[in-house]
């Protein structure tokens, strides 16, 4: 099915609840978005759907609305433990924002109660929320889920809860594959009665997500999404929103950060987001940038942080102006007002992210801009995007005024030990990173420039790793500083280094070198083979080089015969260490 019409919210062929059209009005959305013309009256009428959109569309209203118009709809009113709906959606910046959504509308529904399941968050007291004001819509990520289901034994049955389900929405449901949720997933949806209404919403289709519409949906009505004002040709391919201007720009790998910091200084007055490829690339070059870029606000989001990203990536939606540096967590379906600029420092891994990257601008029909840093080895990328996502790209004119703030990031390093920790784990990780890319034949790291890379990294020295191991690379000049001396400038930590440094440095000291001993004799009073062969052979030299008499001579080869018999093992170690004592003892008698 496809629709390229949008109109006031009474021209749909279903009637909105008045509420519902109120709390639209209070917030502004006096148009429908395609997508939401599209699936609003299906989902409404009982229809199992499966929505693909470009990112940006406005595919949150189109299973928020339905999902209260059909539990208004329900027969028997809810009672405060029974689950009436479930939302699914890959990670907790999007549960977060679709949670504020509903909550908007939910305002005028006290009837209807809410729970945000997300990581980030103690379990136990979600469990305790739940158990006191019960849910008749979850929002949840899959891994937080699961783990509810089975907290059985903590007095929370929630597999009885969602009997009574009548309506399950999957977002951004071809990441939730991509990022693994596949077990967990078939695990919930073996928990949920098969009489309901399901919502598959994706901006892209792929293999996978195809088995999870035949297994979970029953004749689907299948939404494909275009945008207004193209020409059928070009709707046909349009995967990025249609007032997005993106771009290339080709740079080597010791100039990429240098570019960035220009571009950043250039346009301080917008609102940007720069994608890395890693969490500690993320952790590295943020913390450059809060120092580089002056009087902008500096945030970080990545997977592996825990307790903060929830009030990282509020602050972030709140501002005017400023810069989040971040992994693709935060690629997929995450709506951030006036987004300016969406910066992708490095590729990334699959071709499918390179499109929700640039979704985070020009959403809902605002216009915005992306770019990406390319190598020049990289360029056919370029080509690859156009044919294998439809995605064309057009190359941005030089960034001007580009300055080398290098220096400055080895100076943070040396200053800092946390920052040259930081450094290091950079630069394995974007090489690890850039192994697994998808694209293997664009992406090669035989083909890298590993010097070029470390100017770029700002590394003080090369780190240990297996794909430096056996190359020698002349043309990087390490620090002459010994790193071993750089000190954490948190004075704890620095405390707590030294300490370990103390205790590795007592253990060298007295680990006793391994010895080979035998069993019928005191351990103290053994000497080693080698040491008994270089005490022969020290004296044999001492006697080739100075006059001899015929006693010592005789000494001399009665050693050496012995310690023949000793190699060829026809006398034991003790014996020969008995016949030299004696051997000697004869030679000292005046």
């Amino acid at each position: 099915m496809e629709n390229t019409t949008e109109g006031t919210w009474d021209t749909l062929p279903v009637k909105l609840n008045e509420r519902i059209l109120q709390t639209l009005g209070e917030l502004k959305f006096t148009h429908m978005t395609p997508v939401q013309s599209a699936c609003i009256p299906l989902f409404m009428s009982n229809k199992d759907v499966a929505a693909e959109a470009v990112t940006g569309s406005g595919k949150t209203l189109a299973f928020v609305i339905p999902v209260i118009e059909l539990l208004l709809k329900r027969e028997e009113k809810l009672k405060k433990m029974q689950v009436g709906a479930l939302v699914i959606t890959p990670t907790r910046e999007l549960a977060l924002q679709i949670s504020e959504v509903m909550e908007k509308f939910l305002g005028k529904f006290p009837q209807f109660t809410q729970i945000l399941l997300i990581g980030g968050s103690n379990p136990l007291e979600d469990v305790e929320k739940f158990k006191d004001h019960g849910a008749n819509i979850v929002i949840a990520t899959p891994g937080r889920l699961e783990d509810m289901f089975r907290r059985k034994s903590e007095g929370l049955d929630l597999a009885s809860a969602v009997r009574n389900l009548d309506v399950l929405v999957l977002d951004e449901a071809d990441r939730l594959l991509d990022m693994g949720f596949e077990a967990s997933l078939n695990t919930i949806l073996s928990y949920l009665p098969k009489q309901r209404r399901t919502g598959l919403f994706s901006a892209t289709q792929t293999q996978e997500l195809e088995k999870l519409v035949r297994a979970g949906l029953r004749n689907p009505v299948r939404i494909t999404v275009k945008e207004k004002g193209l020409t059928a040709t070009a709707a046909a391919i349009q995967k990025t929103p249609f007032r997005l201007s993106n771009y290339y720009t080709v740079c080597r790998s010791e100039d990429k950060f240098n570019n960035l910091v220009a571009f950043m200084r250039q346009h301080k007055h917008e609102k940007h987001l720069v994608f890395f490829s890693t969490c500690a690339c993320v952790e590295y070059y943020g913390r450059a940038l809060e120092t580089l870029v002056k009087k902008v606000t500096v945030h970080c989001i990545h997977g592996k942080m825990k307790n903060k990203r929830n009030e990282i990536f509020a602050d972030f939606r709140a501002l005017k102006s400023g810069i989040l540096v971040c992994t693709d967590v935060m690629a997929r379906g995450i709506d951030i007002p006036d987004v300016n600029w969406v910066l992708q420092y490095d590729p990334p891994s699959s071709a499918s992210a390179f499109v929700h990257r640039c979704g985070r601008t020009a959403r809902i029909g605002n216009y915005g801009n992306a770019v990406v840093f390319l190598l020049p080895m990289e360029e056919s990328y370029v080509n690859f995007l156009s044919i294998n996502q439809k995605c064309p790209l057009q190359r941005m004119p030089p960034i001007s005024d580009v300055v080398d703030v290098l220096p400055k990031v080895k100076a943070m390093a040396l200053a800092d030990r946390a920052m040259f920790d930081r450094s290091m784990r950079a630069f394995v990780s974007h090489v690890q990173s850039y192994a697994k890319h998808e694209c293997s034949l664009i992406f090669r790291v035989k083909d890298l420039d590993f010097v070029s890379m470390a100017r770029g990294f700002a590394l003080l020295r090369l780190p240990r790793m297996p794909e430096l191991k056996g190359k020698n690379f002349p043309d990087f000049v390490e620090t002459p500083i010994d790193t071993d001396t750089i000190r954490y400038k948190d004075k704890n930590r620095e405390k707590q280094r030294r300490k370990m440094l103390a205790e590795r440095k007592d253990r060298d000291e007295t680990a006793l070198p391994k010895k080979r001993f035998i069993k019928t004799k005191s351990w103290s009073k053994q000497k080693s083979r080698k040491e008994r062969r270089k005490k022969v052979a020290t004296k044999r030299k001492h006697q080739e080089g100075s006059d001899v008499d015929e006693d010592d001579l005789n000494e001399l080869l009665n050693d050496t015969r012995l310690l023949k018999k000793l190699k060829k093992r026809q006398i034991s170690e003790e014996d020969f260490e008995q016949q030299i004592t004696k051997s000697k003892h004869k030679t000292e008698e005046p």
